[in-house]
């Protein structure tokens, strides 16, 4: 039987890429990629000649399946998305639930994802935290948030640059507009960036300064 590696990307600097992840994916037999045109940009850098497949989120429940009998036929599959790691809101869960169902081998690289750096850099609590990744955009939004008003570890969340002031004015509405924050953008890129400040302050920032590039914002618990 073969085997499943999860392969983390880069999130932004291509630097960021460990050599083990590049033989991994030279040596496999397959490259399952979110986006085969972004990936092609990442293969092509590190020359890396490999097979690739589309795998995202409108497809992944069709392919699954000859994902998994290819393994069982002997086939090393290596799983990457356009940044970061493969199941930290990426397409990734699927496949990885359905090796373990089948009793297939998996194994994750450790490496890049988009909210560790920025958590370490909010100079906010890190030893306990909870990741929420991106918030429900219409249904179950405001009963999340509500259940996170009294949370008392360190909060991490995903959203987009067009998105996040009106995120930042819900968390004051929500969490009090004293609560501490930072919000993180274009990680280990040119223009990376991290604002800290009470959310009454980022309101404020980003009222004036629009945001642009991948989004990260973390948010103090309540007793903080």
């Amino acid at each position: 039987m073969g085997k499943l590696y999860v392969v983390p990307t880069p999130v932004g600097n291509l630097d960021d890429m460990t050599f083990r992840a590049i033989r991994v994916l030279k040596d496999a037999d397959l490259v399952l990629a979110e986006d085969t045109r972004t990936s092609g940009i990442l293969m092509k850098h590190f020359d890396i000649k490999n097979l690739m497949q589309s795998h995202h989120k409108f497809n992944e429940h069709k392919t699954v399946e000859s994902v998994i009998n290819r393994i069982k036929a002997g086939e090393i599959v290596a799983l990457i998305s356009d940044a970061g790691t493969p199941g930290i809101s990426d397409p990734g869960f699927l496949v990885v639930r359905e090796c373990v169902r089948n009793d297939i081998d998996v194994e994750c690289l450790p490496g890049a994802t988009a909210f560790v750096p920025a958590l370490v850099a909010s100079g906010l609590p890190c030893d306990r935290f909870c990741f929420e990744g991106f918030l429900p955009q219409k249904k179950g939004r405001m009963t999340r948030l509500k259940g996170l008003a009294e949370e008392t570890r360190t909060m991490i969340f995903y959203e987009s640059p067009r998105r996040l002031l009106k995120a930042l004015m819900q968390f004051a509405e929500y969490f009090g507009d004293t609560r501490r924050a930072s919000v993180s953008r274009e990680i280990s890129k040119v223009h990376e960036e991290t604002v800290r400040g009470t959310l009454a302050e980022l309101v404020q920032h980003f009222s004036a300064n629009e945001p642009r590039g991948e989004i990260v914002i973390i948010i103090a618990g309540i007793d903080d």
